[in-house]
């Protein structure tokens, strides 16, 4: 490619809202431009980055025996009905109607569809496992867009779906594609962390997503020094303080502690340690249900967990009159004692184990001590884990948490039977001759976040450096302005050898733009290397050679060029 023809020009301001390299170099560089929030045009540079990515992904997709084939963009919104995920996810959907009056969904992810495209076929357990994937546009209707191609409203994800006769059988493709994904995103320079994560909206049990550790991202997890434990801060695991179950009973007592609210302030006001409180939060779901979530004082409530164990899709804190109808009292003095038969109550199992601790009294002014399972308050039939993990406290195994942060580039999920039992007609034919529900997995990447990945973890202060296998051209080649004509027809023949040998170069041929300038647009752009001809190195019967990760610049013979890039 001629630079002098070349769409899309590289300009020195970024963004003004631009805070990530990623966006700030793809912007300045010529690869990406906005058309609306959270929509970007793909520039010639960057379509070439992102048909790049695109083949490494596919090669290994083919290598794994998965299939390629291709949806519709506009999913009839009968089958999320099916499914039930136009109430579960209603928030992020995007609808249409067309001159029927039929509604359709623009597609975010595609479980409703890959499901109504195989039961449409007459499946036995003899043409199970099978895994299809696509490389589609997907629309998300964010509540906010943010740093570039890092959380878009609209792009193209690669996504595949397996179907399968057993669980046992899955697990065997989830494992596969545990490995590709790791050997694709290693392909293209990124180190992954595989983290336990949430599986939200999809549906399912339990999930993967593979992170790249960086301070650009959204994602926050939890890990061990030794790597042998990794969760998102949304569904990690920790040991939690037990009670002493040996204490003798003490007799109940209600203090008045008028304003006194916070467990830190209220232990000292009790005279009793913090581990002796008990953190009550009254929530509402979507559907009006109220919720009272109770942790050891010394935790923090986890949203996330408690909506899974909950079953709602939205939870918010309970509004003041709700939480005075149910306990009876002003917000501040909830407790797990006497609550209205309404609520439902949901217990940490941090709470397990305890003798004479401290609640809300469910009265105004007052909190309630010396409290204990069995005589004030029920036991329940079920703890569960509602407790928010934090870095320092110890992993189930004993080992120290360390919070990071870092950039989901793919996950993988297990979806089981959550869309094959609510979809009719959903089912193969197994040995007996009987109907049984698929059992499925979905697996996805998006492809514009894992290239503004790549550029947050190859720049410097001047722009891009991109590792070969994802380079739009494998080298620069910089013609330096020059009044005679051998500069002109030596960088001329060389490109056309280049490209005659099968190698991708970028000739920067433009009369208009100086050495200085041309120097700073090619370290801007981030080809591997960068190829210079001029009056100087012709005098020598060389060009000169860099690798953009590099300060070397070392001159090559001309009859030598060729080879040092095939």
């Amino acid at each position: 490619m001629r630079q002098s023809q070349m769409f899309g020009k590289t300009i020195r301001e970024a963004p003004k809202d631009s805070i990530l390299p990623s966006h700030k170099f793809l912007y300045q560089g010529g690869f990406i431009r906005e058309s609306a929030a959270g929509r970007y045009y793909f520039l010639p540079l960057g379509w070439r980055v992102h048909d790049k990515i695109r083949t490494v992904i596919k090669k290994e997709m083919d290598r794994a025996g998965a299939q390629e084939m291709i949806t519709p963009v506009l999913h009839p919104i009968t089958l999320w009905k099916e499914s039930n995920r136009t109430s579960s996810v209603g928030f992020e959907l995007m609808k249409v109607e067309d001159r029927n009056g039929t509604e359709f969904v623009l597609g975010g992810t595609a479980e409703e569809m890959l499901v109504d495209l195989v039961r449409k076929f007459s499946i036995s357990y003899k043409d199970l496992p099978f895994t299809l994937y696509q490389f589609s546009v997907k629309f998300r209707d964010e509540l906010r867009a943010r740093g570039g191609l890092l959380r878009l409203r609209e792009f193209v994800m690669k996504d595949a779906y397996s179907f399968h006769a057993t669980e046992e059988d899955f697990k065997k493709e989830y494992e596969k594609m545990r490995e590709t994904y790791s050997t694709i995103f290693r392909n293209l320079g990124l180190e992954t962390i595989v983290v336990e994560s949430d599986n939200g909206y999809i549906g399912g049990e339990y999930c993967h997503e593979f992170v790249v550790e960086s301070d650009a991202g959204e994602s926050r997890f939890l890990t061990t020094d030794d790597d042998s434990y990794a969760a998102h801060e949304d569904v990690a695991k920790f040991q939690k303080y037990q009670g002493d179950a040996d204490e003798e009973e003490m007799a109940r007592k209600d203090v008045e502690g008028k304003g006194v609210i916070g467990v830190a302030e209220l232990a000292k006001f009790l005279n009793i340690p913090v581990e002796k409180t008990t953190k009550t939060i009254l929530f509402e779901t979507e559907k009006g249900e109220v919720i009272a979530a109770a942790v050891n004082g010394i935790y923090d409530i986890n949203e996330v967990k408690l909506k899974n164990i909950v079953g709602c899709v939205e939870l918010s804190l309970a509004r003041s009159e709700v939480v005075e109808k149910v306990t009876r009292a002003k917000v501040g003095y909830a407790g797990i004692l006497n609550l209205s038969k309404e609520v439902k109550i949901i217990m940490d199992d941090s709470l397990r184990g305890r003798k004479n601790f401290e609640c809300g009294a469910n009265r105004t002014d007052y909190h309630s001590i010396n409290i204990n399972f069995g005589r004030d308050v029920p036991e329940p039939e079920r703890f569960y884990d509602i407790a928010l993990a934090k870095e320092g406290y110890l992993s189930v195994e004993g080992k120290p948490l360390v919070a990071k942060k870092g950039i989901e580039v793919g996950n993988i999920f297990q979806l089981g039977f959550h869309y094959s039992s609510k979809m009719k007609g959903a089912h193969f034919i197994d040995r007996n001759g009987d109907q049984k529900h698929y059992y499925m997995g979905c697996y996805g990447i998006g492809l514009a976040r894992t290239m503004a990945t790549i550029v947050e973890m190859y720049h410097d202060e001047k722009g891009i450096m991109w590792p070969g296998i994802a380079a739009p051209f494998r080298v620069h080649l910089i013609e330096i302005k020059s009044q005679k004509s051998e500069v002109r027809s030596a960088a001329e023949t060389l490109y056309e050898e280049l490209l005659a040998k099968g190698i991708e170069v970028l000739y920067d041929d433009r009369d208009d733009k100086t050495a200085g300038e041309k120097f700073a647009d090619a370290d801007l752009i981030g080809i591997p290397w960068r190829v210079v001809v001029s009056e100087k190195t012709l005098e020598q019967n060389s060009v000169e050679v860099k690798a953009r990760n590099s300060r070397e610049v070392v001159l090559v013979l001309l009859e030598e060029i060729q080879n040092k890039f095939s």
